[in-house]
């Protein structure tokens, strides 16, 4: 079993440490500054970095894999088809990936960036570690991919187990709570975790994971074939009854773009 800490970077970013602590050994995902891994690692000083793990090319989360590397001499494994420096194994979707004994596999969810991926863990306690593409109650903005990329990237991720924990790259929880909240405006699991999520950023705590069965009923990203989400997309965007769901799902984000 492993333990997984977050460690923050610049104003919003998450850093995934994931911990082996009979092996005394972790592995670090998305880690835009090596400053915060490197502290951690200092004071562990009999633990070994043995692999990086990058969703998607932008700086703030490859920022730190120089550095990183040149430390630790950790393996980096990273989309195949994006460019980043220093990668040692591109991934492919549906590669296996083996870390700390265990086998992640490698789904590839354009959208936020042409080639993103995530790394998902089946078993017992089944993990997503993904990147700016889903968050809670929420999905990234379209830098290079477009609306029908990232709603099948985002079906594809739903598809997972309802128990998979979700390890997303920042800490937006609460403002995607509040667009969620202009959606559906009635729904009860909605008032209930921004109630949660606010005293959890009053406590100054992470709000993550989510998880996937969370996020079915709080995320209006995987809610777009509801009637209720489509009302209001009819009534706020003008979307017609009849439009598909690449539509319906297009208006949402470009609603949540400037919400």
């Amino acid at each position: 079993m492993f333990d997984i800490l977050p460690l923050r970077a610049f104003n919003d970013n998450y850093i995934w440490l994931i911990t082996d602590t009979e092996k005394r050994q972790a592995v670090v995902v998305d880690p835009g500054d090596a400053a915060p891994v490197l502290t951690w690692l200092d004071d562990h000083p009999d633990w070994r970095l043995t692999d990086i793990l990058i969703t998607h090319h932008h700086n703030d989360h490859t920022g730190g894999i120089a550095a990183l590397k040149q430390r630790c001499g950790a393996r980096v494994a990273a989309p195949a088809d994006e460019r980043i420096a220093e990668v040692d194994l591109p991934l492919a979707d549906n590669d296996r990936l083996e870390v700390l004994g265990a086998t992640f596999e490698v789904l590839r969810v354009p959208g936020h960036t042409a080639g993103h991926i995530a790394f998902y863990l089946a078993g017992e306690r089944p993990l997503l570690f993904s990147g700016d593409t889903l968050f809670s109650a929420g999905c990234g903005r379209l830098f290079e991919g477009t609306p029908s990329q990232m709603l099948a990237s985002l079906r594809r991720l739903a598809s997972l187990p309802d128990a998979t924990e979700i390890y997303c790259g920042h800490e937006y929880t609460l403002s995607n709570l509040r667009f969620a909240q202009a959606v559906e405006p009635d729904s009860p699991a909605v008032q209930e975790a921004l109630a949660e999520t606010e005293r959890l950023r009053d406590a100054q705590r992470p709000t993550l994971p989510s998880t996937l069965g969370r996020e079915r009923h709080i995320n209006p990203f995987l809610r777009t074939t509801e009637r209720s989400v489509r009302q209001r997309l009819q009534e706020q965007r003008e979307v017609a009854a009849d439009a598909s769901e690449d539509t319906f799902f297009a208006a949402l984000r470009a609603w949540k773009d400037t919400f």
